[in-house]
């Protein structure tokens, strides 16, 4: 098994290179979002400086090469998730948008009163507020997977809560605080047996996971650019096309057309629907260069890497951090490692950490309802990518056992 380079890799990040407070950047919040290689960056220096121009509307040069590089891209992205075809890859501004798309678009079309939502009691605020800001127009219900003690999915309470009012199960890959990688293909498997269809959140997933939207059988899976080393406000909704053709547009605006009169409009093809106004084509463009620079390390090899650092990480703080707790230590989980010490406040953990020039997040991540269940206000999060090293690991451990024991 080949070994990567990591020096080699961290040259391709010269953020890396950076002093906080006089020492060494160890930057740990790579689940919020990671850093860029010059790679990506350069090309969006590069689509400002040679090939800026509005995709679809020109028939002069540069207007039809940025038109192929977002094509291009949207291609690329078909290849990644391995989606049939690329009329079923949307461009939005991140998982977010591609979730309150499919909540707006779907929800509002086919969902009706006394319909039933199920979703996990570790999503995202992405994947809980837009199906409450449906409930403002639907009197629908909103039904929520509990968590074993280990911080899985109970999939027996999942089971139980399917039922002939469920009309779309929305939930997480991975989750954001836990690192838990939920049976995804499992649980459309399940809903499909009713016929009901299922989004995936796989904004923590994607840059960790080989995604094959095919063979999990998703009806829809959204994730982000930027926390795969790519720029951010760009991400991307999959959705299988008969679901598509069937939702209306989300937005309205220049590009989703086919004709306009004051009379009537008609609408654009998949997927040019759902992509009203000019799009953040260089972004998109750039969304490529990052996809291409995964690959060429190997996902796979990432994600082995990752666990690594996991591993020792985890492994390291049990054993040498006196009243730890660490929430999540589901089989199989991402790079997250979420944890309390000795019931100290998390932010003042963050703030100190800080001062000795790790970066991890602190807070509740968007996940409150989750907090709540956990009992807790908020954790602290150190979360890995390809470019953290065991160095970087060790010197976060000496950190947090200066900032614990000052807080002690």
């Amino acid at each position: 098994m080949e070994m990567l380079d990591i020096t080699k890799i961290r040259t391709d990040y010269p953020i890396l290179d950076r002093k906080i407070y006089g020492r060494p950047l160890v930057y740990l919040d790579n689940t919020a979002t990671s850093q860029t290689p010059d790679i990506v960056v350069n090309s969006i220096v590069n689509g400002y400086t040679s090939t800026k121009a509005n995709v679809h509307r020109g028939v002069h040069t540069l207007s039809m090469e940025a038109t192929e590089l977002q094509e291009s891209a949207r291609r690329k992205v078909r290849e990644f998730i391995n989606a049939p075809s690329a009329e079923e890859i949307i461009f939005t501004r991140g998982t977010t948008e591609a979730i309150n798309l499919v909540a707006a678009s779907y929800g509002g079309a086919f969902l009706k009163d006394g319909d039933e939502i199920i979703l996990s009691v570790m999503e995202h605020h992405s994947n809980i507020v837009p199906w409450q800001l449906l409930q403002r127009s639907t009197d629908i219900k909103i039904r929520v997977i509990p968590i074993l003690p280990d911080g899985s999915l109970d999939m027996d309470a999942y089971r139980k809560l399917l039922n002939e009012r469920t009309r779309i199960v929305s939930i997480c890959h991975a989750s954001n605080v836990l690192g838990t990688v939920n049976p995804v293909k499992e649980i459309i498997t399940e809903a499909h047996a009713r016929e009901i269809p299922v989004l995936i959140d796989g904004a923590q997933a994607a840059p960790h996971i080989k995604i094959d939207v095919q063979d999990i059988d998703a009806d829809f899976y959204a994730f982000s650019a930027h926390k795969m080393y790519g720029p951010a406000g760009v991400g991307v909704l999959y959705g299988k096309r008969t679901l598509l053709e069937k939702m209306p547009p989300y937005q309205g605006g220049g590009e989703m057309i086919e004709s306009v009169s004051f009379e009537k409009t008609t609408f654009a093809e998949l997927p040019y629907k759902f992509e009203a106004g000019t799009p953040d084509f260089i972004g998109i463009a750039a969304l490529h260069k990052a996809i291409d620079y995964m690959e060429n390390i190997g996902i796979e090899a990432i994600a082995r890497h990752e666990h690594e650092l996991l591993e020792y990480t985890s492994r390291r703080m049990a054993e040498e951090i006196p009243d730890l707790r660490i929430y999540g230590t589901a089989p199989g989980k991402c790079a997250i490692i979420s944890f309390l010490v000795n019931g100290e406040h998390h932010y003042d953990m963050g703030m100190l950490l800080d001062k000795l020039g790790i970066a991890v997040r602190t807070g509740h991540h968007c996940a409150q309802p989750l907090m709540q269940h956990l009992g807790v206000e908020g954790v602290v999060r150190a979360s890995f990518a390809v470019y953290n090293t065991r160095e970087e690991c060790d010197l976060f451990i000496d950190a947090l056992k200066r900032v614990a024991q000052m807080l002690r």
